[in-house]
């Protein structure tokens, strides 16, 4: 089988860590007798230094016609000072709606052999957690109608939170989905006692659940789950959130992980096609120095290949390459911590995982 997958490397160490993934994916294809066929497009502040535009034409239609795409970082410095329209992060967001992608994927994973760098106590560590973030990603209080006005004491501004049944039900269906692929559970979190949006999301959730009797279904408020999150991870498996409680609750997640270098995510739509890229930022004060962390976009091809393309048994064997190499002791600058250990670049780290494949 062949997939053609759309690299969009972007800035600061986008390619350094975009180039690792796509080695490791050589080699599962060469180990599982599949072919990846890649194509780079530019997006990001090398795309405005090149075209004069974050986001080209081209480039859209090459990720549109690709079967998934697989994202570095964009944005640095170098652009901060360009109007809001001319930003390098437009064209992330530029790239989710041409992709009518409305799902995020933000898997938060403790590693045991990381242990020491997450802040939880030491008994709630030991219970390790392993859990996925499910967010709504095109609706909600950061799409609804805005503005400022005259109030009652004054100027004052507003933003509104709508949600449609139809929005609701295709992410739920999402989460559910992703559930059967994990261990069956999904938490659906929303602000029922207070908002009318959120009485919509908990009837529409049950509602759709029951298209998925093998797996579990419970509701937890958003202000208990902050509190859960650092209480007792472990109870979580699929969190199913609106917009703006999954933007604030998986940034809260990643945090306890220790580690943001390891983080991979996915952006879904209606069809296999998806945008994959790690969580962290472009680091363009490390770029071009071998000093980058592999680990979150190796990690984001690993769902590429779960989710766009169906192939789990692959995905584990990325997933457990990672585990073994981390194990084993193996780490790069940013999760060095106080081990003292020598770290390994950019190149030898992806050289360590793909030995263990």
């Amino acid at each position: 089988m062949t997939y053609n997958i759309a690299l969009v490397k972007g800035d600061g160490i986008g390619p350094e860590i975009v180039d690792s993934a796509v080695r490791v994916l050589e080699t599962i294809g060469a180990r599982y007798g599949h072919s990846f066929k890649f194509k780079e497009w530019l997006a990001g502040g090398c795309a405005i230094d090149a075209t004069g535009t974050p986001l080209p034409e081209e480039t859209v239609e090459g990720c549109l016609t690709s079967d998934s795409v697989l994202l570095g970082a964009v944005g640095g410095p170098k652009w901060d000072g360009l109007p809001g329209n001319l930003r390098p992060e437009k064209a992330l967001l530029g790239l989710r709606s041409a992709m009518g992608l409305y799902t995020n994927l933000r898997p938060a994973k403790l590693y045991l052999a990381l242990k020491e760098e997450c802040p939880l106590r030491s008994d709630i560590v030991a219970q390790g957690f392993d859990l996925m973030m499910v967010r709504e990603l095109t609706g909600g209080i950061y799409f609804g109608e805005r503005g400022r006005r005259e109030g009652k004491y004054g100027p004052e501004a507003y933003d509104t939170e709508t949600y449609s049944v139809l929005e609701i039900e295709r992410i739920a269906r999402a989460a559910f989905e992703t559930a059967r692929k994990r261990r069956r559970n999904v938490i659906s979190i929303d602000k029922a006692n207070v908002l009318e949006t959120s009485r919509l999301w908990r009837e529409t959730v049950h509602r759709v659940a029951e298209d998925y009797p093998d797996v579990t279904l419970s509701d937890m408020l958003v202000d208990n789950a902050a509190m859960q999150l650092v209480r007792r991870p472990s109870q979580f498996d699929v969190v199913l959130t609106s917009n703006m409680f999954g933007d604030i609750l998986s940034d809260e997640a990643s945090q306890i992980t220790g580690s943001i270098g390891l983080l991979p995510s996915a952006s879904l739509g209606a069809t296999k096609r998806g945008l994959y890229e790690p969580i962290h930022g472009s680091a363009p004060d490390i770029a071009g120095m071998d000093r980058a962390n592999p680990i979150a976009t190796i990690l984001s091809a690993a769902m590429m290949l779960r989710y766009a393309f169906d192939l789990s048994e692959e995905a584990d064997a990325i997933e457990s390459a990672v585990d073994a190499a981390l194990n084993e002791g193996l780490r790069t600058a940013d999760i060095v911590g106080a081990s003292g250990i020598r770290p390994l670049g950019c190149r030898e780290m992806t050289d360590a995982i793909i030995t263990r494949l």
